[in-house]
């Protein structure tokens, strides 16, 4: 069969991801400190409260909206007002997910073969939707400062030489994530001026990720979803992370910047989400009432994040493995040994029945593991005993 290039991946099964399997195959116990999936933390959902709003009957009667319904989009203009931020209704575009709101920028802003600037390390995710959409990813570098101040959490800066250097005629865009995943850095105010300087000098869009931004350790941090930029930038965000609902598939992208080349990009982006028409009627009514009740689940995530890191400090103080510092964000990354009587830490890790993810799996550099603060507190104190640190 003639399949697509653009799906020629490995589909071959990594050895930890094989080793996994064939643990929980024989019964064998994991503690497993990489999940992430809010629903399967522990976290106390209102059950009753959260389906009321899929039950309306008006979600019957289809009245198609390509930017999304005026309620909905009401309600994501809300949120953004709680944090001091004016988005108009014409500048958000609702979207089933942050993916899709990723590859509609690629089409919008890319043709087959041009590229766009992504950090490393990173979430893997964007390769996959980058090569979907024939468009061709490079990376620029996040740096981090070996003497970092732990307790201030300011380690990681944006190799900025290194990202305009990358600049060529066929960049279309830089992505930043605000905090990253997994280093939990957010963007500073300089490095924010520089992006929007250097965006602006290159006539480049700025595509912001900001699905952690409520998720601080110790201070709040202002997003980018203001017409003040001197550039055209998108702000990503949704209720995966925001309501702690990754199953209701509901997320957005809010357009700013200068106002003429906004309204233009509107129109655009708007013929695009007309072709496809993924948002479903029923998750759009109850985004409202998902959003307005937001904060009683970001308490207990942000009370776990604190908890979980402080007893993930106090294991490995002392010992052979160091955190690295972080501002926000649901995981933590490790210094760790490179190897462990031989074996890569993270699959030394897995024979003592302990499951976190090689560095590499973000490119990180070696000698890195990740784990997410998200685990629930039972399996995050016993996992910590386990670990190959001492």
């Amino acid at each position: 069969m003639n399949f697509s290039q653009r799906t020629n991946w490995n589909l071959t099964e990594n050895a930890l991801t094989a080793a996994v399997r064939a643990r929980r195959a024989a019964g064998q116990p994991l503690l497993d400190l990489t999940v992430s999936n809010p629903t399967s933390c522990g976290f106390d959902y209102d059950v009753a409260a959260l389906l009321a709003p899929l039950s309306n009957g008006a979600a019957l009667h289809y009245e198609p909206d390509p930017l999304g319904m005026t309620s909905a989009r009401e309600a994501v203009a809300r949120y953004y007002r709680d944090v001091g931020a004016i988005v108009s209704l014409d500048h958000l575009c609702l979207t089933t997910s942050t993916s899709e709101a990723y590859s509609f920028l690629f089409r919008l802003l890319c043709n087959a073969g041009d590229e766009v600037l992504v950090a490393r390390p990173s979430y893997p995710l964007f390769d996959f939707i980058a090569k979907l959409d024939h468009v061709r990813l490079r990376e620029y570098p996040l740096l981090y400062d070996p003497n970092a101040d732990i307790a201030s959490g300011q380690g990681w800066s944006i190799d900025l030489h290194m990202l305009e250097e990358l600049i060529t005629p066929r960049t279309r865009a830089i992505i930043v994530v605000h905090p990253n995943n997994p280093t939990g850095n957010f963007i500073s105010p300089s490095e924010r001026e520089a992006l929007g300087s250097m965006c602006s000098k290159h006539s480049l869009a700025l595509i912001v990720d900001e699905v952690f931004l409520d998720y601080y350790l110790e201070v709040s941090q202002p997003g980018f979803a203001t017409d003040e930029l001197q550039c055209l930038t998108f702000v990503l965000s949704g209720i995966s992370k925001i309501c702690g609902l990754p199953q209701m598939k509901a997320s957005w992208i809010a357009a700013c910047g200068p106002q003429p080349v906004v309204r233009e990009t509107m129109q655009r982006l708007e013929i695009i989400a007309d072709t496809f028409l993924s948002m479903n009627a029923p998750v759009q009514f109850a985004l409202p009432t998902w959003l307005a009740a937001r904060q009683e689940f970001q308490q207990q995530v942000r009370s776990r994040m604190s908890s979980n890191l402080m007893l993930l400090d106090d294991r490995i103080g002392g010992t052979a493995a160091q955190r690295l510092a972080m501002q926000g964000g649901w995981t933590a990354v490790l210094r760790v040994p490179r190897t462990i009587d031989g074996k890569e830490f993270a699959e030394a890790a897995l024979d003592r029945g302990v499951l976190v993810q090689p560095g590499e799996f973000y490119g990180l550099d070696d000698g890195r593991a990740v784990v997410s603060l998200l685990t629930p507190p039972e399996i995050w104190i016993a996992g910590l005993k386990l670990l190959p640190v001492d």
